[in-house]
C-alpha cells in the first residue's frame, strides 16, 4: 500500500512509523522545514527554547510504554512532578528540547520538507495529493494530521461526509515571547509556572529545565490575551508582552528577545474518537480523543491501525 501522510507533527510521524514498520510505502509531506509541529525547539545564539509544547504527561498504558522506551534511548527524561505545589505526576520533555522526540520518530522515514499540500482529489480509484509547486503524489490512502480547518480545505474536492462535530472544531491562538536573559529571574523551581498570572498560561525557564546553556525564558500568553491582541500591530503586542513579563524576569538583564505566534495552538473541542476515516482518507491529530502530545501520538497510531485492518 502506498500512503501519503500530510503533516510531520507527532501524529503524522507516529502514523508513518507504524505503517512503514508494517511494510508499507509512506511519504510524509511537511510544509515547514522541520518536523515536530508544535513540538518545536528554537535557538537564539547560545540559548535554546521550547517555544511550543513545553512538556508531556503519560496517562495511558500505551503511551507510558512509549515514553519508557524513549527514556531508555536517551531522547526523553522526567523534568519534574508538577509545578507549584505539584501533584506528583511526572512531566517529561525531550533531552535536548521537544524536537528531540520528533527527530527520533522521523529517523528513517521519507519526509519531504517545504512540501505544501493544498488539494486531495480522487483519480482512477486512488487519491492524488497536489502540492503548491504542481507536483503530484498518488496514493492508496492518505492520513491528514494538520489542524482541522486546513484539513477541510484539503478535502474540498472530495465528496467525503465529514461530521459537523469535526467541521466545527476551532482553535485557541497563542502569542509567545522568547527572552534571552543573564542573571537570576523570578521563575521558581522547577523552572515552570502554569497560569502564573492574568496574562500567561505558561512560563518556562529553559535553563532550569535543562535544555539551554544560558538563561532562556518562554512566555506563552493565555487564550484570552492572544485572541484580544492577535490582529493588533505585532511589534506593539510583543512589547506589551515583554512588559507583562517583567515581574517574572526580575533583575535579570534582557540580552535578546523574539516573538512567536501559534494561530491554531490548542483545539477548543475534541472529537471523541482517536481518528476519523472514510474511503481510506484518515483524519488524525491532537483534536481527536485527547489534546496535546499524548493525544496526538495515540491519534496517529490509531490512524495507522485503521489502514492496517
Amino acid at each position: 500500500m502506498q500512503v501519503v501522510v500530510i503533516g510531520a507533527g507527532l501524529a503524522g510521524l507516529c502514523a508513518a512509523r507504524d505503517l512503514v514498520d508494517a511494510g508499507h510505502s509512506v511519504t510524509v509531506l511537511e510544509k515547514s522545514r522541520a518536523s515536530g509541529g508544535r513540538c518545536a525547539t528554537r535557538r537564539i545564539g547560545d540559548a535554546t527554547f521550547d517555544h511550543g509544547a513545553q512538556f508531556f504527561t503519560a496517562r495511558s498504558a500505551e503511551f507510558t510504554a512509549m515514553v519508557e522506551q524513549w527514556i531508555t534511548l536517551g531522547i526523553a527524561r522526567e523534568w519534574c512532578r508538577g509545578f507549584g505545589a505539584g501533584d506528583g505526576h511526572s512531566r517529561y520533555c525531550g533531552t535536548a528540547g521537544m524536537t528531540t522526540i520528533a527527530k527520533h520518530l522521523a529517523t528513517g522515514l521519507d519526509v519531504r520538507y517545504n512540501a505544501l499540500a493544498f488539494d486531495i482529489r480522487p483519480e482512477g480509484g486512488a487519491w492524488v495529493v497536489m502540492l503548491d509547486d504542481a507536483s503530484r503524489f498518488v496514493a492508496d490512502a492518505v492520513v491528514v494530521t494538520c489542524p482541522i480547518p486546513q484539513a477541510l480545505s484539503l478535502l474540498a474536492h472530495t465528496d467525503l461526509e465529514v461530521p459537523d462535530g469535526i467541521r466545527t472544531i476551532t482553535y485557541d491562538k497563542t502569542i509567545a515571547a522568547l527572552v534571552v536573559v543573564q542573571g537570576g529571574t523570578n521563575v521558581p523551581e522547577p523552572g515552570g509556572v502554569q497560569s502564573g498570572d492574568a496574562v500567561f498560561s505558561f512560563i518556562a525557564d529553559n535553563h532550569r529545565k535543562g535544555i539551554s546553556a544560558c538563561g532562556a525564558l518562554t512566555f506563552h500568553a493565555n487564550a484570552a490575551f492572544s485572541e484580544e491582541h492577535w490582529w493588533n500591530d505585532a511589534d506593539a503586542t510583543h512589547r506589551l508582552l515583554l512588559e507583562h513579563a517583567r515581574p517574572w524576569i526580575g533583575d535579570a538583564t534582557i540580552v535578546d528577545h523574539q516573538p512567536k505566534r501559534w494561530r491554531m495552538a490548542t483545539p477548543r473541542t475534541i472529537w471523541p474518537e482517536q481518528s476519523w476515516a472514510q474511503r481510506r482518507i484518515v483524519l488524525a491529530g491532537d483534536a481527536f480523543a485527547g489534546p496535546r502530545v499524548e493525544g496526538a501520538v495515540l491519534s496517529g497510531r490509531a490512524a495507522a491501525r485503521h489502514l492496517l485492518t
